[in-house]
């Protein structure tokens, strides 16, 4: 991967409609989106990597940055190679990465964000109603107790203004995610353009 390839990361509390709006975003020619997420469920349990993943993942610990971050470049490289995701034209559309403030430091080293997408719902009962309404649409247990769903959003929110706090201010776009996804896109788009004009 090129160091310092131009990115725009996403972030948005549980339920807030990252994935569908990385997805839309990363559908348009020139931009790739790429959720961590997806990234660590399609590993390969046989490679060195997956391995070292399972070994955390299994007792329940948190995966070590430096790891997550080889991860990360590991799938980029891998896209790459197979021609999913042009290095030197392409924009990545991070989802689900940086999650801290020391990931945020290491990918300084690989990325140039040029902008961070924040959706945004101020009204917490409306994410809880959608993460229920996920669990029982998707069978995802963990989205269906509302006190875990409250307990997740307020771990986001505690992590996330640490990440924020290392991007420069001119970064970070707040854009309302209340409405249709037609709706959250038109505005996601209109930041987009806004950022890369």
């Amino acid at each position: 991967m090129t160091p310092h390839h131009s990115a725009l990361l996403i972030f948005g509390p549980p339920g807030v409609g990252k994935g569908t709006q990385g997805k839309v975003l990363g559908a348009i020619p020139g931009f790739m989106h790429h959720s961590s997420g997806d990234v660590f469920r399609s590993l390969d349990k046989t490679s060195d990597l997956g391995r070292t993943f399972l070994e955390y993942s299994s007792k329940g610990e948190l995966v070590p940055d430096q790891l997550t971050i080889d991860i990360w470049r590991s799938d980029l490289d891998h896209r790459a190679a197979g021609g999913l995701f042009a290095p030197d034209t392409d924009t990545l559309i991070l989802d689900g990465i940086p999650r801290n403030a020391a990931q945020a430091t290491i990918m300084d080293d690989h990325v140039r964000v040029v902008g961070l997408l924040r959706l945004t719902v101020h009204d917490t009962q409306e994410l809880v109603d959608r993460l229920r309404n996920r669990a029982e649409k998707e069978n995802r247990p963990d989205d269906a107790d509302e006190a875990v769903i409250r307990r997740r959003l307020e771990i986001y929110d505690d992590q996330t203004r640490v990440v924020l706090d290392h991007y420069h201010p001119s970064l970070i776009h707040d854009i309302d995610a209340l409405g249709s996804p037609l709706e959250v896109a038109q505005r996601v788009l209109a930041a987009v353009i806004s950022i890369l004009d």
